[in-house]
């Protein structure tokens, strides 16, 4: 098993429960509807990656090739990028950070990061010869 996709899997589910909280009862009276649909997405889509890099930590075992673990390197920066630029984005009022323009950007570069990890997840699956 990999390791370090488990504890970082675990890390960020974890985390994706706590900042869900924080968005429903902290971040309510704070933002405007549209940014908190928004700062929910972000949390969505680090659960759910958090939940394939449980899995692939398991899986792992069956599949050793680089195929597979860039796979799972991709999914963690693409949680980065994406969920950490759209929690930034929809708080930036609240940060102080209206003026980081290149945050805007970065949302998309995530989310190639993870639409790319789930493709060659999908190779290293087909190269594996298991059926």
């Amino acid at each position: 098993m990999n390791g370090k996709f488990l504890k970082i899997g675990a890390i960020f589910c974890f985390l994706a429960v706590a900042l869900g909280a924080f968005g429903a009862h902290g971040l309510k009276a704070l933002l405007e509807p549209e940014r908190l649909v928004s700062f929910e997405t972000g949390v969505r889509y680090q659960f759910y990656h958090g939940l394939a890099l449980l899995l692939a930590g398991i899986l792992s075992r069956d599949f050793k090739s680089r195929i597979f673990n860039l796979a799972g390197t991709l999914f963690i920066a693409g949680v980065i990028f994406f969920s950490g630029s759209i929690y930034l984005l929809a708080c930036r009022e609240i940060l102080g950070i209206q003026s980081w323009t290149w945050l805007g950007p970065v949302t998309p570069l995530g989310g190639i990061f993870l639409l790319t990890g789930w493709m060659l997840l999908f190779v290293s699956f087909l190269k594996s010869g298991n059926s």
